[in-house]
């Protein structure tokens, strides 16, 4: 049974029919009643929904590309809200969400019938980006390097760092180390060095590391003796293992800066595993106020950035004109029980 079968049996013409499935408007409500009815009968089960894409030059949804497997966007807080926010829009809307992660080949991106992309692509030089603008699709940046061809989303990196490390300085700590995340995609963990630092190919991370170290050279500080410890893969378990080299050393810091909220929580466990005190003995701030932040342990200090408004912001882009502008979302420092004034040295 196809289309043409069915406007057959009911004298109309096709064009009829499809009305009555994508355009209801154009038709009367007793017509369509009519078609729906004889369509029932005979077992048609409604047009092809590619070939309607194609016939429409619409697909009814937007495309979600990020930087880590499809598990991590359903799991990490910051990221489930992030998506949140987008799924906002969606269901006000009535338009669908297609998730697209990274995977061995670059095709999802190509063959995804999608009307545009969020990219919440953060690698500089990421393939995809240029793929989908050779689309010739509406295309938001969030997060990752801002590009003249594109609209972006995102928020201060740089100055929230700066928040961060400047309330540490301020509380008097003077032995900082730095948790952050994948600087390169090679799947290095551990100390890093001032040339990898420098060359980092993750935007938001490089962005956080110059704020943290803007603000620690400011105060008459060596950003040489900050150790900058890289944890690969992202996520708690990465901060964990690298807050415990940190902490076994015989001359330990006194504070930590975590460029997330995941790694700070690693740290926090790190510390409560060796007997150290948080805060007395060592504060930690983390960054992003995902909510399992405030059910910490102590509470944790840490940026708060807004997950679902960055969501919201970058959806509604792709239903706007498009004029390839940059929205800038605020950040704010949010003191929990993570942090207090450096304890005297020994």
């Amino acid at each position: 049974m196809t289309l043409q079968d069915l406007a057959r049996s009911l004298g109309v013409s096709k064009a009829t029919v499809s009305n009555a499935y994508n355009r209801p408007d154009q038709l009367s409500a007793n017509l369509r009643d009519r078609i729906l009815a004889e369509a029932d009968r005979l077992g048609y089960p409604g047009p092809d929904p590619i070939a309607a894409t194609f016939s429409r030059r619409r697909a009814g949804a937007i495309g979600l590309v990020f930087d880590d497997p499809l598990t991590y966007a359903l799991t990490d807080p910051a990221e489930v809200l992030f998506v949140t926010g987008i799924g906002e829009v969606c269901e006000r809307t009535g338009i669908g969400l297609v998730l697209i992660p990274r995977g061995p080949t670059e095709d999802l991106v190509q063959r995804a019938l999608v009307d545009g992309f969020v990219c919440h692509c953060d690698l500089d030089g990421d393939d995809r980006l240029d793929i989908a603008l050779a689309r010739e699709l509406p295309v938001v940046v969030v997060d990752g390097p801002p590009r003249a061809d594109a609209g972006h989303v995102g928020i201060d990196d740089f100055g929230g760092a700066a928040l961060a490390a400047r309330h540490l300085l301020e509380l008097c700590h003077r032995r900082i180390a730095v948790l952050v995340g994948p600087l390169h995609a090679d799947g290095g963990s551990g100390p890093a060095s001032p040339a990898r630092q420098e060359s980092a190919r993750y935007h938001v991370t490089l962005q956080r590391l110059k704020g943290y170290r803007s603000e620690i050279e400011s105060a008459g500080l060596d950003w040489a003796d900050v150790t900058v410890a890289e944890c690969a893969p992202y996520g708690r378990e990465a901060g964990y293992r690298n807050a415990c080299a940190l902490l076994d050393q015989e001359r330990r810091p006194t504070a930590l800066l975590a460029e997330s909220d995941e790694l700070a929580l690693g740290a926090l466990r790190a510390a409560t595993e060796r007997g150290i005190d948080v805060p007395q003995q060592l504060s930690i701030v983390g960054f992003d106020d995902a909510p399992p932040a405030a059910w910490a342990t102590p509470g944790l200090t840490t940026v708060r950035q807004p997950h679902q408004q960055k969501g919201r912001a970058a959806a509604e882009y792709l239903l706007g004109p498009h004029r390839n502008e940059r929205t800038v979302l605020p950040v704010e420092l949010v003191t929990r029980g993570s942090t207090a004034r450096a304890p005297r040295s020994p």
